[in-house]
């Protein structure tokens, strides 16, 4: 998940931030001071995509936004174990819910919802964001309170409002469970399981869920034909507006943290107050992680609070706040014909086998008060 730079200040042009669903490249976007201070340089490592072929290379269009590339498979037992954890809604309170349940793989890694359902029907705090191409992104959650997927992963399930079990009780569960105990001594080549392995291989299998090969990036490797007259029209006024600045790179955003509201600011009674709820500054006050435009016609509703039901209402919504600037609906449709180029391959495999419960294993209770 812009404007022309002309009535704008420079102070505005480093704030900038189109907001739908950000990596950079050699032309990076400033983020908040405060922000960028306490990312380590792991989570800004963690954002860059791997070095595409030299041949690759050679053949991309010089533009601020870069293909995706390919994922690299590194160790393939440790992915098919994170992908079982990932599957695997033993890993809840209520046995019901799992990391699909909010990212869902079948719908953009999201659960098109405003908030998503958490344990006992608890309405989630903020829109979920996609877990597709999250490996891209400088930091994880919308105020970036996780450094990377690994960090990420152990949230949900610990957190009452979501999976609401404990690290504890899920450990211990896992080792009621042959079949676990075998793959994680597999992978691990450890004796126990701990939370550190869980979290570990659940980021492994995320880091897999790329989606290359989209119209646009077939367009950015010398495919003319790849977009149609309004899409390329659509780009270029996504360019000239400014939207740019802030959605650039492989992830088409995911690369900082940017003030939702520069221009005037933006009305919603969500709570959430980004960045400053985790740095307490209030010059982090309504920063935002700047949030991925792949495959963002999959991943609606829009922005933090998922106010936004489409790319249209997101699209006004953003070029009257972040640009000052109101489309024409022909402008407005461009740019939501080339949003829709971004769409990807979606990540393709089978459905885990998930390693049976043995007699030991706690029997979930989802109806216990």
């Amino acid at each position: 998940m812009r404007h022309k730079l002309h009535a704008l200040s420079a102070v505005v042009l480093t704030s900038l931030v189109f907001g739908l669903a950000g990596c950079g490249n050699d032309a990076k976007p400033a983020a908040s001071a405060a922000a960028s201070a306490e990312q380590p340089a792991s989570a800004v490592a963690s954002a860059a995509a791997p070095a595409a072929p030299a041949s690759q290379a050679a053949a991309v269009r010089n533009e601020m936004i870069k293909p995706i590339p390919v994922a690299e498979v590194k160790d393939p037992a440790m992915v098919e174990l994170g992908k079982q954890l990932f599957f695997d809604p033993r890993l809840s309170r209520s046995g019901g819910m799992s990391c699909n349940s909010c990212h869902n793989l079948s719908m953009g890694g999201s659960d098109n919802l405003a908030a998503s359902i958490g344990d006992r029907w608890q309405k989630g705090g903020i829109n979920s964001p996609t877990v597709l191409n999250s490996s891209l992104n400088i930091a994880q959650f919308w105020d970036g309170r996780a450094k990377d997927l690994k960090e990420q992963a152990g949230g949900p399930i610990a957190n009452p409002a979501e999976m609401a079990f404990t690290h504890d009780l899920a450990v211990a569960m896992l080792e009621t469970i042959p079949g676990y105990k075998a793959e994680f001594s597999k992978v691990f080549k450890k004796d126990k399981i701990d939370i550190d392995q869980v979290t570990t291989a659940l980021a492994a299998f995320e880091e897999t869920l790329v989606t290359p090969n989209s119209r646009f990036d077939k367009w950015l490797l010398g495919e003319d034909a790849a977009l149609t007259t309004d899409e390329l029209k659509g780009y270029e006024l996504f360019k000239s507006a400014g939207c740019v600045a802030c959605h650039n790179g492989p992830n088409v955003g995911g690369a900082s943290f940017q003030k939702m509201g520069v221009v005037e600011p933006y009305k919603t009674a969500h709570t959430a107050q980004g960045r400053m709820d985790v740095t307490k500054s209030d010059q982090d006050r309504f920063l935002f992680k700047v949030p991925t435009l792949r495959n963002v016609e999959l991943t609606y509703p829009y922005f933090h609070d998922g106010a936004a039901m489409t790319l249209t209402d997101a699209v006004d919504t953003m070029g009257k706040l972040q640009l000052g600037r109101t489309f024409t609906p022909e402008e407005n449709g461009q740019i939501v014909a080339f949003l829709k180029t971004l769409t990807g391959d979606q990540p393709k495999f089978e459905l885990p086998q998930l390693p049976v419960s043995s007699d030991s294993t706690p029997r979930p209770d989802p109806f216990a008060k």
